[in-house]
């Protein structure tokens, strides 16, 4: 979750920022939107959702820059920010779903380029980690989106979700185990289907191939 500048760089920002200067403010929100609108979309995975928490979350942090206390690490504070929106956002039932992709809970990054199968399968990939995700507890799900693909250690997660250590590691042992079993369970249900349509393209492409007289002669022997 590295932004590619120091902690006195973004002190300074901070500062600046805080002071009114739109340019500085700019900078930071350019740094930290993507990994804040990424990690409450692995959590609700809703764009809109992650869309609307991401812009309230800023606009905060903005309004609220005088509270920050340097001592800290300012993605955490925007973190923190940004989670409490989002659990309210759950309180008032606002829709919530989806997720992304975790392939044998590792986060794997972007490629670039490749062929449209290679698009299709990395889709069929992400719908079906979004599924797995889901089934998660919202504790494990959390933490393991922190861990894997945040980089957060198991010290910040404890301290950003207020419980201990220990059971951090627990929930990722278990979100883990529960993760890859679900996801192997949705992919047999994908392969199942998968090959299922295939056959029945393949009865559809024969049928078509038939030659009258024969399609007139399968009629018969089924009306037989």
């Amino acid at each position: 979750m590295s932004t590619g500048m120091t902690k006195s760089m973004e002190l300074r920002l901070i500062r600046k920022a805080s002071a009114g200067d739109a340019q500085a403010a700019a900078v930071l929100i350019r740094a930290h939107q993507s990994s804040v609108f990424a990690y409450i979309k692995r959590m609700a995975g809703r764009d809109d959702t992650a869309e609307d928490v991401t812009q309230e979350a800023f606009t905060r942090v903005l309004l609220h820059l005088d509270r920050f206390d340097s001592r800290y690490r300012f993605s955490t504070w925007l973190f923190t920010i940004a989670r409490r929106i989002f659990l309210n956002m759950i309180e008032k039932k606002k829709p919530v779903a989806d997720t992304d992709r975790l392939a044998n809970t590792v986060w794997v990054g972007q490629h670039v380029g490749g062929s449209s199968e290679y698009e299709e399968r990395r889709d069929t990939e992400r719908e079906l980690l979004q599924q797995s995700l889901l089934a998660l507890s919202r504790e494990q799900r959390e933490i393991i989106v922190l861990f894997h693909q945040h980089d957060w250690p198991i010290w910040m997660i404890a301290d950003q979700l207020g419980i201990p250590e220990g059971t951090v590691k627990s929930h990722l042992f278990r979100g883990r185990m529960r993760l890859r079993d679900e996801y192997i369970r949705l992919e047999a249900q994908f392969a199942a289907r998968a090959h299922s349509r295939q056959e029945a393209a393949r009865l559809a492409r024969s049928t078509l191939t038939l030659s009258p007289a024969s399609d007139a002669a399968a009629a018969k022997e089924v009306c037989s």
